[in-house]
């Protein structure tokens, strides 16, 4: 690329912002691969446990046709009111279910339903909520501190930051966000909230900035220009938006109860974007394939494609594991 034409270094990697998707937008993650995956057919009784907007949701309904149905699961019940018209208008059998994944098996107790054919998860959240400034998941865009799924009930971040103790927010970071600088920022978080504690998502993001500025390394395309690492803010949100979620909690009950509510021969995928998450998933198949619950797991993750990361970049750090019921 000539000189002129190259973006300069501080737009070396797309900026947070660019990661967002359109307005109004979602992009399901490895939709195609899922499909393919659960390979659903006319008849079958799937569940998607984390509906979002909607995505996967839809392909599922239309594969199940009317003699089979789709149970989704969400705790955002915003979202599921969203979606809802867009599930009846594909015409096939589909019941929703206001509550968190981890009671799958008494949601379908509680309808009547019995093993299922398909199960998936996608563990990430839709780009409609990241992108909705009142929900507090971006420090892009500022907006009260809350970030839970289910703002009916739960502790928002601001709870956390204003209570957790310095270590427990350090573990936190760097369990959850995989941030290096945990406890430097952990512990400028902890002096700021003890001067004036925190309310909105522009406060934090300005502590911060200024506890771990953003670090440059050198650009491989130009020996004299250079580019951004990864924001630690990115992590810290992640970390948060996990904490007060109690997202990983849930995820070990799902993966406790899935061999339950699984027919024989069934399929389970998840998709996840964080390291703890896919450890998580990635043992949890394991132990079950070598005490004969699962007769076939992924031996190595599904990643998206060059293709989808380029069109959906909040993409990138998604891995998507499988699991067949014996």
């Amino acid at each position: 690329m000539p000189p002129s034409h190259r973006r300069p270094w501080y737009r070396q990697f797309r900026s947070p912002g660019e990661r967002s998707t359109r307005t109004g937008e979602h992009l399901p993650v490895l939709k195609d691969e899922c499909l393919e995956v659960l390979n659903v057919q006319s008849g079958h009784t799937v569940v998607d446990c984390t509906l979002g907007f909607g995505g996967h949701s839809i392909e599922l309904l239309k594969r199940v046709g009317a003699e089979g149905r789709l149970i989704a699961c969400d705790l955002d019940a915003e979202s599921m009111k969203q979606v809802e018209p867009r599930l009846a208008e594909v015409g096939n059998p589909f019941t929703l279910h206001h509550g968190n994944f981890a009671g799958l098996n008494t949601a379908l107790d509680a309808n009547g339903i019995g093993p299922v054919h398909a199960v998936l998860a996608d563990l990430g959240f839709s780009s409609m909520q990241v992108d909705d400034p009142d929900r507090g998941f971006s420090y892009m865009r500022d907006g009260p501190l809350d970030m839970r799924m289910d703002r009916s009930r739960g502790t928002t971040a601001a709870e956390i930051l204003n209570t957790y103790p310095v270590e427990k927010l350090a573990q936190a970071f760097q369990e959850l966000g995989d941030e290096p600088q945990a406890e430097l920022i952990a512990g400028a978080l902890v002096n700021a909230r003890n001067k004036k504690p925190f309310s909105r998502t522009q406060e934090v993001r300005d502590i911060i900035r200024h506890a771990a500025p953003v670090r440059t390394v050198q650009s491989l395309d130009s020996p004299s220009e250079r580019k951004q690492l990864f924001l630690p803010m990115t992590r810290v949100f992640q970390a948060l938006r996990i904490l007060v979620n109690r997202e990983l909690a849930n995820l070990e009950q799902l993966l406790r109860i899935l061999p339950d509510v699984l027919h024989p021969e069934g399929t389970v995928a998840i998709i996840t974007f964080q390291s703890g998450e896919d450890r998580l998933v990635k043992s949890a198949f394991r132990t079950g394939l070598q005490s004969g619950l699962y007769s076939k797991i992924a031996e190595d993750p599904i990643r998206p494609s060059e293709e989808e990361k380029a069109r959906n970049p909040r993409s990138r750090s998604a891995k998507l594991r499988w699991a067949k019921r014996a």
